[in-house]
């Protein structure tokens, strides 16, 4: 198994929508998640799957793709690495989970959060990250604390 130490320590991590509100000067989202963004010490934990979201959801253009890479390679986010005995972790919590119901990039997040020592996210999912817990108990502290 490779090395999962993180190269630089994260204290939050970071979900799609609120990368994609970062990134989105219209999205009715993005000046909470701007003032909550500028308030955390970087870089912000993310996984894989988040980013997949998020070149996905991003926009149609080559203006908007670059613009999600440069915030990627901004050194604002760093990737928790999830190997391949971990994923029935993530099995487990998308099937506790199974009435929301718990998305795979959300899984990584909470798997994340939980392996990291970590209770502090940046997601627009605010229901969805006061609704599960870390280990099973403890309840992330989810930013933005105000909604637009």
């Amino acid at each position: 198994m490779q090395n999962r130490v993180l190269q630089q320590p994260a204290n939050a991590l970071i979900d799609t929508g609120a990368i994609l509100a970062l990134l989105d000067r219209s999205d009715r989202w993005h000046d909470a998640c701007l003032e909550a963004f500028r308030q955390l010490r970087l870089p912000l934990l993310t996984s894989e799957a988040v980013l997949t979201e998020v070149f996905h959801l991003v926009g149609d253009t080559r203006t908007e793709m670059e613009a999600a890479w440069k915030f990627v390679r901004s050194g604002a986010l760093v990737l928790g690495t999830i190997e391949h005995e971990e994923l029935t972790h993530l099995h487990g919590l998308m099937s506790r989970y199974w009435d929301r119901p718990m998305d795979f990039a959300d899984a990584t997040l909470v798997y994340l959060a939980k392996r990291e020592s970590l209770s502090v996210i940046l997601t627009v999912d605010q229901a969805d990250f006061a609704t599960y817990r870390i280990e099973g108990k403890r309840q992330f502290r989810v930013l933005p604390n105000r909604r637009p």
